[in-house]
């Protein structure tokens, strides 16, 4: 399949030849006839499957061929989890749009609110944004979705998995339009939260799912190495950096870990950053500038680095620390592999990385096999299974209840003795008190 066999505007196809772009992925074979047909979709697909034009395309494609609801509100909102995600849709975006008249407004957490504030009064037709920073403005009544076309979700989970239910729930509540056309991407569909949100914000979807987060990625060569502690990590990752490649991302569980490691690799005469997110904003779009055009060798990241970051020279990521959530892994060493490349991806797994690493291979559906360097062999050997405690009663010798001890005094027992004992409506006696009773 081509692009020119999927229907779009003339004038899209027109950009789109501009830009270089071929053939569609599978995810945009089968997600842009159904979001081009004005329905609302549920899709995922793993990282680097092209999924933003999957979303773009028909974006534009309703600019073009359909009236607006309002002359003054967004048509089109994209929300993303992280700040650069965000702003790497809205790169993409700006290329589309560039031949059109429709503006666009880039909105992130960290950034001048206030200069956020006036983008919105100049009534941009597209609007990409973290969604705690849009709730916000909504609040502040800075803009109004009441004439929103299209609302677009992008990586779902990880927006839930951080905590945006009620703001996502907030915006969708504020673009309440009858025909609105709602876009879901997650990197999975199994997730709880995904499917309730999607039940609120969805109305009869159309589901599409292009391969599984899981799935292997062909062009990507994965390695592990078990390690005994911080300084087995460092000589391990030595070891690696003495392979020949282009850019190399590390990823760690501390933003400590980030700023040693990047200043010993500036020490040792190698280009190389640290990035996190306790940095601001303009401080990181500076450093993944930079590291995209090529200025820096190495960059020592946390998650915050682990999506939407798009460059095709990274042909090595480490795992210096196993990540909390099994399904970064997978965002993490799709850093590498990009747009037809081979990569590499070495994992380290020590001590206190363990449960992580078997959340990791429980998800991945995969029997992981180590690796080992010649002279960097690990004494540790992995954990045993913790043992499940035991619900309910030890099973022992079988008690035998002790009979009660009698605790009346004679002239009571004698007493109960002679008034007989009452079952029912009979009363039992003694037969000698009986036949004297009679």
């Amino acid at each position: 399949m081509q692009f020119e066999d999927l229907n779009l505007d003339k004038r899209l196809m027109k950009t789109i030849e501009h830009l270089g772009f071929q053939q569609p992925t599978e995810i945009q074979q089968s997600a842009i006839p159904v979001a081009c047909a004005g329905k609302d979709l549920l899709a995922s697909s793993k990282t680097g499957s092209g999924k933003t034009l999957a979303f773009l395309l028909p974006a534009l494609q309703r600019m073009f061929r359909a009236k607006p609801f309002s002359r003054r509100d967004p048509r089109v909102v994209i929300l993303a989890p992280t700040r650069e995600l965000a702003k790497q849709v809205f790169g993409q975006l700006r290329q589309l749009i560039s031949a059109t008249p429709y503006k666009a407004a880039l909105i992130l957490g960290g950034e001048n609110f206030n200069d956020q504030a006036k983008a919105f009064r100049k009534d941009p037709i597209f609007v990409v944004a973290t969604p705690g920073r849009l709730a916000d403005h909504l609040e502040h009544r800075h803009l109004s979705l009441d004439g929103l076309e299209m609302l677009i979700m992008d990586e779902a989970d990880r927006m839930l998995d951080l905590g945006f239910a009620p703001q996502l729930k907030a915006i969708n509540e504020a673009a309440s339009h009858r025909k609105r056309q709602t876009l879901m991407f997650s990197a999975t569909l199994d997730h709880h939260q995904v499917n309730d949100i999607a039940g609120d914000m969805l109305t009869d979807p159309k589901r599409v799912a292009i391969g599984y987060a899981n799935d292997e990625h062909k062009d990507i060569t994965q390695h592990f190495y078990l390690s005994d502690h911080l300084d087995h990590k460092q000589a391990l990752l030595e070891r690696i950096m003495e392979q020949e490649y282009q850019q190399l991302m590390i990823f760690t569980a501390t933003r400590a870990d980030t700023d040693r490691l990047a200043k010993e690799f500036i020490e040792r005469g190698i280009k190389a950053v640290a990035l996190s997110g306790d940095l601001n904003q303009a401080q990181r779009n500076r450093i993944m500038d930079e590291f995209e055009r090529g200025l820096h060798k190495v960059l020592v990241t946390t998650d915050v680095a682990s999506r939407g970051l798009d460059i095709n020279n990274v042909s090595h990521v480490v795992n210096f620390d196993m990540p909390k959530h099994a399904e970064e892994y997978v965002h993490r060493i799709g850093r590498t592999g990009r747009a037809g490349n081979k990569g590499l991806a070495f994992s380290f797994v020590g001590p206190k990385d363990w449960h992580n690493f078997k959340n990791v291979e429980a998800f991945l559906a995969q029997k992981i096999q180590f690796h080992v360097l010649d002279g960097l062999e690990a004494k540790f050997k992995g954990l045993a299974p913790k043992k499940k405690k035991f619900v309910g009663k030890k099973p022992g010798k079988k008690q035998v209840k002790k009979p009660t001890q009698d605790k009346r005094t004679p002239k009571q027992r004698n007493k109960s003795f002679y008034q007989g004992v009452a079952v029912g409506e009979q009363v039992f006696m003694p037969k000698k008190v009986k036949k004297e009773a009679e």
